[in-house]
């Protein structure tokens, strides 16, 4: 059974950091692209930003690139968000997300259950 769980979430002040991660299991982590989204109340689930595969090639959103650093460990099977210079629009569930590569096209998408970020003084 695939499994993506966040952690990292939390309360923090405008300009702080903070790291999520997301530990993942049942899956041939390493053949997936990930990814993280966010919705905010009353708005659409949006993309933050994506990594390739063994390639880990990245894509911000604009509203995030400079601020936010997305990364993978295909040991641990875990992926990462650092954000740094957190704003109040930043405010959402994050949510950690699979999408099958190669021989695993057509797998996913996986979503875990997300994880608060509240960016607030």
């Amino acid at each position: 059974q695939v499994q993506l769980v966040e952690s990292g979430g939390g309360l923090v002040q405008p300009g702080g950091s903070l790291r999520l991660s997301c530990a993942a299991s049942g899956f041939f982590f390493r053949s997936y692209d990930m990814s993280w989204y966010r919705q905010a109340p009353g708005k659409e689930r949006e993309l933050v930003a994506s990594i390739a595969t063994v390639a880990g090639s990245t894509n911000y959103a604009d509203s995030v690139n400079g601020r936010f650093t997305i990364s993978r460990d295909n040991v641990k099977n875990t992926l990462y968000l650092q954000m740094n210079t957190l704003k109040p629009d930043d405010t959402a569930v994050y949510y950690c997300h699979a999408l099958g590569t190669g021989l695993f096209t057509g797998r996913g998408p996986y979503w875990g259950e997300g994880t608060q970020v509240t960016v607030s003084s």
